[in-house]
């Protein structure tokens, strides 16, 4: 009997433990999971807002959409007013397509609003292995340019998902593509040109990944196994294509489609001058190098071009012009395009003479020769005038001080920033709306204390 009822109590005390085990378990900090760790760094830095650049930009690289039913006059308007709280002169449209959605986009973007849009188009891989391919697209290619295109898109899917019908991928220096560079090489039409992507993406999804939690997010953006080309095959294709064809310009996405391997990109500009690079979706690899970026940057500056591969939205922007321009340090950029990796970067610094070369003269050359014309300082929504602010009409309507009464829909924020001589910021932002007896006015700010005198 003894025997027994000891036996239950060394059983009921085990359960207890695994009991207990249990329940620590899922506390424990120490079984955190790495997609859960979301560290606060303790540094304390200077952090400077960068409202507007120092220059006017042209924002080589972006994705708008193509197409009538797409491009209506609100969403239009809705990237002109991103444009201009940001400072951005002209952006790029990288979606133009080709044949009537070429036609509808140009209309939608270039004719409608001149010189604050420049659209590239696309070619149709379909139906390669004919033999008259090449000779079919290139004709239409010609007739986008004679439409208003002002260049070519490829995009990463050239080298590493396009297969003819054998099943064989379509490599970069396929030889049928040839009349499609000459071509653009014939009209000055640069070519913006993306294949390969982040070295970790051609790597296996282990712990020594440094884009773990991207890749776990993003499963189909790994690139690693015998189903896939090697990803320096790939860069190699590009320049034997670019070797070939010297009267064609080249801008290569993603800084030169090799952000990790500075000193590669470097020689291979030196090499090939018909190759630029811009830097759209990158700053998180150039951040975290600032001063091997800031030497290239320097040293390459005829050669570099400013993009940011994100729907026009003027806090990304900012992000870019701090990067430039300021001498942060460790700051996070994910608002630029979205979060890489899990370093923080560094500002560059960079002089007025670089800045203006990037933000918008390297550009507007190449541009300038496949037909671009700059929007005309007149031109009512040009980023020139960005510092108006418009007041919209009302009727009266209690005030009650909240943000979400509807009434306020109707006003845009407007963001107010005010910087102290050691550089810290104070953000705050207002609505404005006016009715026949007064002036409305919803402010939101950070600081901790407003004062104000009547007059």
């Amino acid at each position: 009997m003894k025997r027994i009822i000891g036996f239950e109590l060394v059983l009921s005390v085990t359960l207890l433990w695994i009991s207990n085990q249990c329940v620590l378990s899922e506390d424990d900090i120490r079984e955190l999971k790495l997609r859960d760790w979301q560290p606060r760094s303790m540094l304390v830095t200077k952090q400077t807002v960068v409202e507007t650049p120092r220059f006017p930009v042209i924002d080589i690289h972006n994705h708008l959409g193509g197409g009538s039913q797409f491009l209506t006059a609100e969403r239009v308007d809705r990237y002109l007013n991103e444009m201009n709280e940001a400072g951005v002169r002209t952006v790029v449209n990288l979606d133009g397509g080709w044949g009537d959605n070429l036609k509808e986009t140009i209309e939608a973007l270039d004719k409608t609003h001149p010189g604050r849009f420049a659209t590239f188009a696309l070619i149709n891989f379909e139906g390669i292995d004919d033999p008259d391919w090449p000779e079919r697209e290139s004709n239409r290619l010609e007739e986008g340019f004679q439409r208003g295109a002002r260049g070519l898109k490829i995009d990463k899917r050239l080298g590493l998902r396009y297969r003819d019908k054998s099943g064989r991928l379509i490599p970069v220096d396929d030889p049928r593509l040839d009349p499609i560079w000459a071509v653009c090489g014939k009209h000055k039409r640069p070519v913006i040109i993306h294949v390969s992507d982040p070295a970790a993406f051609f790597t296996p999804l282990d712990k020594s990944n440094e884009r773990w939690h991207e890749l776990n997010e993003h499963p189909n953006w790994l690139f690693f196994g015998d189903q896939f080309p090697n990803r320096q095959d790939i860069l190699d294709q590009l320049y034997r294509v670019i070797a070939r064809h010297p009267q064609t310009t080249f801008i290569n996405t993603h800084f030169g489609n090799n952000a990790e391997d500075l000193a590669s990109v470097g020689a291979n500009l030196e090499k090939y001058p018909n190759m630029f690079v811009d830097f759209d979706a990158r700053i998180s690899e150039l951040g975290r190098q600032p001063y091997t970026a800031r030497k290239f940057f320097l040293k390459h500056q005829d050669r570099i071009l400013f993009g940011t591969d994100t729907t026009p939205r003027r806090d990304a922007f900012r992000i870019y012009y701090r990067f430039l321009e300021t001498d942060d340090e460790y700051f996070d950029c994910s608002a630029s395009h979205h979060r890489q990796g899990f370093w923080m970067i560094y500002g560059l610094y960079l002089p007025d003479e670089v800045l203006e070369k990037i933000y918008y003269k390297n550009a507007e050359k190449l541009l300038s020769d496949a037909g671009y014309t700059p929007p005309s300082p007149s031109v009512k929504n040009e980023a020139a005038i960005k510092n108006q602010i418009r007041v919209g009409a009302t009727d009266d309507f209690e005030i009650t001080g909240r943000v979400d009464q509807k009434v306020w829909d109707k006003a845009d924020w407007v963001s107010l920033v005010r910087r102290k001589a050691d550089g810290l910021p104070y953000i705050s932002r207002v609505k404005l709306l006016y009715s026949p007896t007064g002036l409305y006015v919803l402010f939101d700010g950070t600081d901790s204390k407003l004062t104000g005198a009547c007059q």
